[in-house]
């Protein structure tokens, strides 16, 4: 039997199972979520990253999911700094230039905060002087801290992250730190 799960990663939860950088009090990780043995997670989230991960105990799935060269849809919303114009989406939508090079064509657009948005502990740095607002980006390749590094180059920096979406997976109906079982797909998908 292949695993195949979907969970909503906390904010502040590094994406492995185990701690091997801290030198002080252990931070959480994976294992104090799943207790699954054999299941790996197929792509990586950052620590200060929210939402959905696949998990799965099959190599080939999880390469598929993750390497970059299937270039699977990934969705995020992103909190950002200010509100973009048309401009800044349009830019990120053909590709941002970074200082590991042009990145690949994106959906990018505005969006109302997204709905049955849980509470983020701790709150995210809110300026009076500076409004925030919410866009919806999909990219299909997954290089370091790309969302991030992409708004801040069109002048709006990510405030608060959550991947909403990998492929056809969602992250509808999991509060954070839940996972559940999915059928495993297809090896044709």
């Amino acid at each position: 039997m292949t695993w195949f799960i979907r969970f909503n990663k906390p904010y502040d939860v590094l994406s492995q199972f185990t701690d091997r950088g801290s030198a002080g009090s252990p931070r959480q990780t994976l294992s104090d979520f799943i207790d699954l043995p054999g299941v790996y997670p197929a792509g990586r989230l950052d620590r200060d990253s929210e939402g959905l991960m696949l998990l799965t105990d099959d190599g080939r799935l999880q390469a598929r999911i993750a390497d970059p060269r299937h270039k699977m849809a990934k969705t995020y919303w992103a909190q950002v700094e200010g509100i973009p114009d048309e401009a800044a989406l349009h830019a990120l939508a053909k590709g941002v230039e970074l200082n590991d090079g042009l990145t690949r064509p994106a959906r990018a657009r505005l969006i109302d905060a997204p709905p049955e948005l849980w509470p983020r502990t701790p709150p995210i740095r809110v300026r009076k002087s500076v409004p925030d607002s919410w866009i919806e980006l999909t990219i299909r390749e997954g290089r370091n801290r790309q969302v991030r590094r992409m708004t801040a180059a069109v002048g709006h920096p990510t405030l608060r992250l959550i991947r909403a979406r990998i492929g056809e997976w969602t992250i509808d109906g999991l509060a954070p730190g839940q996972w559940e079982t999915l059928p495993a797909p297809q090896s044709g998908r």
